[in-house]
Order: structure tokens, then C-alpha cells, then sequence
């Protein structure tokens, strides 16, 4: 039975930017089933709609400047910041300025991967 996990090398630009709302675009940059690393990119004005999950996720803000909020509470993030949200926690954001989140889950995020 084959494992279900990513290459060992996920190389940017052999990998298509995926659709994850408007204005935003991931590409997902390694996983198994412990463990997904995905780069969210962001225009400015970009909504990342509140949801929830059962994963933990925490996210780092490669660039750009976003407000986050996380079970009701807001705090504006930006480059070097970080975000832990933990599982079945509401949380979205707003992007402030242009930029990338690195997103990492824990487990995987299975519905995120194409079947």
C-alpha cells in the first residue's frame, strides 16, 4: 500500500499556483499524514473567510501585513509574525498589504489534496 505523502522535493516552479479564494492562491509545499506545509498568497484586500477546522494550524507571515482574527480576537500580523490557532478555533483574516502566509496543519489537510 503506498503511503500517501508529497515528493521529497516540491520545487516552486514546477508546481501550479491552486485557486483558494479571490484574490488568494496556494501551492501546497510538502505533507504526509502527520503534517501539511502550504504557501497562501495574498493581493491586498484579500479575505480569508472565517472558518473552522479540526487540524491545528500555525501560520508564518513570510511578507505582506494581515489582521487576523482568532475566536473573536483581532490582532494585525506582519512579516516574521507568527499565528498558532488551534483545533475547531474561528479564525480568518483581512490582507492589509500584499504577502505570503506559510501554513502549516497538523494532520494533514486531506480535502486540500486534488483526487
Amino acid at each position: 500500500m503506498k503511503k500517501t505523502r508529497s515528493n521529497t522535493f516540491i520545487l516552486e516552479k514546477e508546481i501550479a499556483w491552486e485557486p483558494a479564494g479571490e484574490g488568494i492562491v496556494r501551492q501546497i509545499m510538502g505533507y504526509d499524514g502527520q503534517v501539511m506545509l502550504v504557501k497562501v498568497k495574498f493581493e491586498q484586500g484579500a479575505i480569508g473567510t472565517p472558518h473552522t477546522h479540526y487540524h491545528t494550524q500555525t501560520t508564518y507571515v513570510a511578507s505582506g501585513k494581515f489582521e487576523f482574527t482568532v475566536n473573536g480576537e483581532k490582532q494585525i500580523v506582519e512579516t516574521g509574525d507568527g499565528v498558532y490557532i488551534e483545533p475547531d478555533a474561528e479564525h480568518g483574516c483581512v490582507c492589509l498589504e500584499a504577502g505570503i502566509l506559510i501554513d502549516c496543519f497538523s494532520p494533514m489537510r486531506a480535502d486540500f489534496l486534488k483526487h
